[in-house]
């Protein structure tokens, strides 16, 4: 039985400042275990997040006939069996809350030659799974599940699979990698295209293991080319900093006065960081160091600082690079002067919850005036602290949860959430890390509520 894990988050006694690192992206996590197992010899990854989420993908490609081992803290080896070379699982495949690791290896399991079944927790099998079975149909596969497609999903996979053609609806990182992760054991060309760019760690990290992988622009769209059946061979990854999870830290510091942090070793791919971008449209004091190249991935040192934000107008086309990161804007643009309109979050409404509807009423049931029209997200901030006091139900979404702490730490009265227990999925360690931003961290303010 789930046991509830309520907090409250309170103005610190102090302003937040020092140096952190916050844990290994989860996106790139995800696909280093998955690419290790389908690589002929021993890949080493350092930094792996050791959330829930990625390590139900662990797991999956154990029981898929990888071997997977923890040496350390964020320290793993896989060896792999070679594209292809996947086995039948004994069991049922458990993927949790993690909607990445069950479409990602949907596209995996539907180009071996055997059964497969998925399932995942209340919230997971409540999200649609038909955007990546129905394009991976096309390479012979067969899928049965609940009504809408949702979990348990039962997949027979193809024979022989055929290379897929198809053009991605919406903007979507997790499609796109499905269908080539299936186009990897299929002979011929796997082409797809994507109306606007999605995150490309999935393309980065098949060169990385030694894919052919092409990428063409007509005009917004890009055409991504893989050919199939390649020798990818065992590479090292080192897993940089999740900039979502940075994210919470970094709005944090720039609505707490006077405080100053720096985030180290974060991971800075452009088609990730739509939140900086909009962040340092409205005012904000980001400053990146120490800029380099770490397996492919543009990394470096984030500094962030206190600032006065204003309002801005977010373009839909910016989703893509921050799809994760709405609820913690909307918590800042609480705090801006003036009216901030987040435009085209259609796809907010099929993650762990409907996080338009949640992150709507986690705001005005703190006392912010918000609206939502259509898709977008309009957010009417008053150039102060909002009145907090509320508890807000997270809706077992961690990254409302998060959101909803980090407005405490700068409103007026404490903002709590009914259950914070669902934050280790993707960042472990996230109350113990704000509170150690806090002066000496001897006065906690994220507590238990």
């Amino acid at each position: 039985m789930h046991m509830l894990k309520p907090l409250r988050a309170s103005r610190p006694s102090a302003p937040l400042g020092g140096t952190i690192t916050v844990p290994g992206d989860k996106s790139i996590s995800h696909r280093a275990l998955m690419f290790g197992a389908l690589a002929v010899g021993e890949t080493r990854i350092s930094g792996l997040l050791e959330g829930e989420d990625v390590l139900r993908t662990a797991a999956a490609m154990r029981s898929l006939g990888g071997e997977v081992t923890q040496d350390g803290p964020g320290a793993w080896r896989v060896s792999g069996r070679g594209v292809g070379g996947l086995v039948e699982p004994v069991d049922v495949l458990d993927m949790g809350n993690s909607g990445t690791a069950a479409r990602l290896l949907a596209g995996i399991l539907a180009s071996h030659p055997f059964f497969s079944v998925m399932t995942g927790d209340a919230s997971l099998r409540r999200r649609p799974m038909r955007r990546v079975t129905d394009p991976l149909a096309a390479c012979g596969a067969r899928f049965a599940s609940r009504e809408g497609g949702r979990l348990p999903l039962a997949i027979e996979g193809a024979r022989e699979a055929l290379p897929l053609e198809y053009r991605v609806p919406v903007p979507s990182a997790q499609v796109k990698s499905a269908l080539l992760l299936c186009g990897l054991n299929a002979a011929g060309i796997t082409r797809i295209e994507e109306p606007e760019a999605t995150r490309d760690h999935s393309e980065n990290m098949l060169r990385h293991f030694g894919a052919e992988v092409m990428v063409e622009h007509a005009g917004a769209t890009r055409i991504i080319s893989l050919t199939g059946q390649p020798h990818l061979r065992a590479a090292d990854v080192v897993v940089p900093g999740d900039p979502s999870s940075a994210a919470f830290a970094v709005v944090a510091a720039l609505l707490v006065p006077g405080s100053r942090v720096r985030v180290e070793g974060l991971g800075l791919n452009p088609l990730r960081c739509g939140l900086f971008t909009t962040l340092r449209e409205m005012g904000a004091s980001l400053d990146v160091e120490n800029a380099r190249i770490e397996g492919g991935e543009p990394v470096g040192d984030l500094v962030v600082s206190h600032s006065i934000l204003r309002a801005v107008d977010v373009p839909w086309d910016r989703a893509p690079s921050m799809i994760d990161e709405y609820p913690v804007l909307a918590v800042a643009a609480a705090f801006a002067t003036g009216t901030t309109r987040m435009l085209g979050l259609k796809e907010l409404r099929v993650k762990e919850s409907d996080r338009l509807t949640a992150t709507a009423a986690l705001l005005s049931a703190n006392g912010v005036k918000v609206e939502i029209i259509g898709d977008d997200l309009i957010v009417h901030g008053s150039g102060g602290a909002p009145l907090g006091g509320a508890t807000v139900e997270t809706h077992m979404d961690h990254r409302l949860a998060m959101s909803a702490l980090v407005l405490g730490l700068a409103a007026q009265t404490p903002v709590s959430v009914d259950d914070g227990s669902f934050i280790d999925t993707s960042f472990p360690g996230f109350v113990s890390l704000i509170n150690g931003l806090v002066g000496n961290g001897e006065v906690p303010a994220i507590t238990q509520a």
